[in-house]
């Protein structure tokens, strides 16, 4: 069974990502973005990925390090929701594999 903490620590997160994710749309939905306000929209979906990874760098675990050089790997040549893929399963099947 779930705690009932930990179950609420979950709803309110996947609420207030809903609600960013929305968010941007209910504001903007009547502008024009000009070039360069485009350019900062498209590239926050990469930023938020590097944020999730970049602790990785400084991990003293072969396994994380190992996962990571794979990822950056799969970045050079594949896109995004792949190159997720490629971290997560990276990342899980060589924590199982080396302690």
């Amino acid at each position: 069974m779930i705690d009932p903490a930990n179950l609420l620590a979950i709803v309110l997160m996947a609420v207030v990502t809903y609600l960013t994710r929305i968010g941007g749309y209910l504001l903007l939905r009547n502008r024009s973005l000009g070039p360069r306000a485009m350019a900062v929209l498209e590239a926050a979906p990469g930023c938020v990925l590097i944020s999730l990874i970049a602790p990785v760098f400084v991990s003293d675990k072969p396994s994380d390090l190992i996962a990571l050089a794979l990822t950056v790997i799969a970045a050079t040549r594949l896109p995004l929701l792949a190159t997720v893929i490629v971290g997560v399963g990276s990342a899980a099947l060589l924590r199982q594999l080396i302690a």
